[in-house]
């Protein structure tokens, strides 16, 4: 153990004394950036907790009414219910479609492959409001604004790009070797990509879908011109409460949020390392 932290907090001879300078100054650059970010999203959760009718410091003192307004409130119910609803449904969606393209793309080359990858990730790079236009503009035609259905497909459709780049970034490492000597013994495709190829890119599988639940977790841009008043998401609903009327209830939903994107993001981890 000693040797494997040999060095770990100590500076070769040669080291300077602007080179250990500069050492500390980089660290502590960094605190300083994560705690200018963190700083704004860790503030909320004591004001969840005021009992203040006001989003303010200092707090006058501590309540839990606004988490009983919000498992009381009937649109706060019906908003979470339909996060819960659509993002799970999208995830899924997003998971295999994204997957299927991702190992589709690593097995062949053709030309346009660039241009058709280009496209595939498309709604990564496109500015959401006017993916919220367009498809309010195509859905309308088909009947499917104000429907789960239409919902849950536009939000697939941005998670998708976030599987098929986390699933094509774990094939780099993927030996075909193995999907070979599969076929060879007799197995069938359909039987060597779920018992050889799906449990080898696992990780980049589940991180895509974590990726692609938390975008449509949290997505309100397309959701305000696609869902109607029954399909009001949780960001939707959060996003109408600031601009009708700021109710710390919002800093009640957000704290649940943070703890809810926490937990997925240790089990990842959890998950990723028990499978190494």
């Amino acid at each position: 153990m000693a040797t494997l932290f040999k060095g770990f907090n100590t500076f070769p001879a040669y080291a300077s004394v602007p080179d250990i300078i500069g050492w500390y100054a980089l660290r502590v650059l960094c605190i300083g950036v994560l705690a200018f970010l963190l700083l704004p999203i860790l503030v909320i959760i004591p004001l969840s907790f005021s009992s203040s009718t006001f989003l303010a410091y200092p707090m006058p003192g501590w309540s839990l009414q606004w988490y009983d307004n919000l498992f009381t409130s009937d649109d706060w119910g019906r908003a979470m219910r339909n996060s819960f609803i659509v993002a799970p449904a999208a995830t899924l969606v997003a998971t295999v479609l994204g997957t299927m393209a991702a190992v589709g793309l690593a097995r062949v080359q053709f030309f346009g492959k660039g241009a058709l990858m280009s496209l595939l990730i498309a709604p990564m790079v496109v500015p959401i409001v006017v993916v919220g236009v367009s498809t309010y503009l195509f859905f309308a035609r088909i009947g499917l604004t104000d429907t789960y259905l239409g919902l849950i497909l536009v939000h697939a459709a941005l998670g998708a790009p976030f599987v098929l780049t986390t699933v094509l970034a774990t094939l780099q490492s993927f030996n075909h070797n193995l999907v070979r000597a599969s076929l060879s013994l007799g197995a069938g495709p359909l039987e060597t990509f779920f018992r050889i190829t799906l449990p080898v890119i696992a990780p980049g599988v589940i991180s895509g879908a974590l990726f692609a639940f938390a975008t449509s977790f949290d997505e309100v841009v397309v959701t305000l011109f696609i869902a109607g008043p029954t399909q009001v998401t949780l960001p939707r609903q959060m996003f109408t409460g600031i601009r009708e009327n700021i109710s710390p209830t919002i800093a009640a939903v957000a704290t649940l949020l943070i703890i809810f994107t926490t937990t997925l993001m240790v089990a990842l981890e959890w998950l990723r390392g028990r499978r190494r």
